[in-house]
């Protein structure tokens, strides 16, 4: 049964001019979950990412890390959606909200919307992200494992799919996802399952100073 390990990137560089840069803590942390991944024991991993460098470039540092030898594939599909584009159109300017209580509302907002204003719309974003996943174990065969490094709003609408939970949930999920946390797929004859959301035991105890959600 192929395990497929979701790794949302490690923390970009927040507030600074491109976020779309890992931070030095981000590298530290890539290594680190590439070291919990080593240790698993994963079946010649089938490793693939995003195309932004955020995701890219954990990606890399997972393998290093690791010792994966396989070359990274890349799909788009598995790319986060602009945060920043969301909040500018749905979220209301607010001088004491927190930019995660403005993307909590524009994430919200964009689900209810039907439309497509200058952008993808939700069930795109979400219908793509499943699809991705569904070609996946084909690459897989019976004796094959995958490590998929990607974003914490594509981790939060694949488990809610998979959990039929409301746009609620989504937000919920989205909102405690840890930077390079694990999330754990099994893939059966019946279809995919979750087994695991947000796995982050590595950077608990010494390792407590790593963990970051934003």
């Amino acid at each position: 049964m192929p395990l497929i390990c979701l790794v949302r990137h490690g923390q970009g560089s927040f507030a600074a001019e491109d976020y779309d840069v890992l931070s030095e803590l981000g590298r530290t942390q890539a290594a680190a979950v590439g070291e919990e991944l080593s240790r698993r024991g994963l079946r010649d991993p089938y490793l693939v990412s995003g195309t932004l460098n955020r995701q890219r470039d954990t990606a890399r540092l997972i393998a290093d890390t690791a010792g994966f030898k396989r070359s990274l594939h890349e799909d788009p599909r598995w790319n986060e959606y602009d945060h920043l584009a969301l909040i500018a159109r749905y979220a209301p300017s607010s001088q004491t909200a927190s930019v995660q209580d403005l993307l909590d509302h524009a994430l919200m907002a964009w689900m209810q919307d039907p439309s497509d204003p200058g952008g993808e719309t939700w069930t795109a974003f979400a219908e793509g992200a499943a699809a991705a996943l569904a070609e996946l174990p084909a690459a897989l065969g019976r004796g094959r494992d995958a490590v998929v490094v990607t974003s914490g709003g594509i981790l939060a609408a694949l488990c809610s799919t998979l959990l039929s939970l409301p746009a609620e949930g989504v937000v919920a999920l989205n909102r405690v996802t840890v930077n390079a946390s694990v999330t754990t797929l099994a893939v059966g004859t019946s279809g995919t399952t979750l087994l695991t959301f947000n796995e982050h035991a590595h950077f608990a105890g010494g390792q407590r100073h790593l963990l970051t959600y934003r």
